[in-house]
């Protein structure tokens, strides 16, 4: 088996090998993968973080040894950047915008220099809703996980991500994690409140802030009400999302 890094800002993971198909998720500077299937033009990886799977680019990451991807993929001195954007430094002194949420411990694995904010994730609850107002405004985009475009499961992933705390990729994913609510007056800021269709199936997710308001991304990511029935669009004035489920992670 082979092993890779992601040495870009943003790369696009697809559910097919074609440029024009589904984006499932984003690799994110520093993130590690496992290679499962090789094409002429295209790679099937497995994310190291969250185990979701897709197509990119051979472009787009660098191979490592598997020696290597054992030793990075420690989250014992797992460094995240906590800035909109900063940049890193190439060996060949050029420039390149990362993004919130990179990983930043391994700029010296791939012989580069950031320049920016960044924290050791401290797997504090009382930190989630802090991280997750970073995002607020940021437009909806599925597949996205990063200020400039993030769907409702990438904003949850990533805001407990840069705590230290591990999500699934998917909305369905995460609502398997964690231990379930009998009500919303149980649940605490950073709690995840999940939410269904007409078919039942889970697809939609959000953050619990205080006082019964709701940080999520629909269209944008947003603050609205919730309650026992779902979220309350206070701009619209319309129940936008059914609420299924209230889940404490940690």
């Amino acid at each position: 088996m082979q092993y890779g890094i992601c040495h870009l800002s943003i790369v696009p993971v697809r559910i097919s090998p074609d440029d024009t198909t589904e984006m499932v998720t984003q690799l994110l500077y520093g993130g590690l993968f496992k290679i499962k299937e090789l094409r002429k033009f295209w790679v099937r990886i497995e994310i190291a973080f969250d185990g979701q799977e897709g197509w990119i680019n051979k472009k787009q990451f660098k191979l490592i040894s598997e020696e290597d991807y054992i030793q990075l993929n420690s989250e014992e001195d797992t460094i995240i950047s906590t800035d909109f954007i900063s940049h890193i430094i190439t060996k060949d002194n050029i420039f390149q915008p990362i993004t919130l949420g990179a990983r930043i411990d391994l700029v010296k694995f791939l012989n580069h220099l950031h320049e920016g904010s960044a924290t050791k994730p401290t797997k504090e609850k009382s930190k989630l809703v802090e991280t997750a107002l970073l995002f607020l405004n940021a437009p909806y985009l599925w597949g996205g996980k990063t200020p400039f475009g993030i769907d409702s499961s990438g904003l949850t992933q990533m805001t407990y991500k840069i705590n230290g705390l591990k999500l699934f990729r998917s909305t369905e994913k995460q609502a398997t994690q964690g231990e379930a609510l009998s009500f919303i007056e149980e649940s605490e800021p950073g709690d995840l409140a999940f939410f269904d269709n007409r078919e039942g199936i889970i697809n939609h997710v959000g953050i619990i802030l205080k006082d019964n308001y709701i940080i999520h991304s629909h269209g944008h990511v947003r603050i609205d009400r919730i309650d026992h029935t779902g979220i309350f669009n206070t701009s619209e004035k319309i129940y936008s999302h059914k609420l299924r489920v209230i889940k404490k992670i940690v």
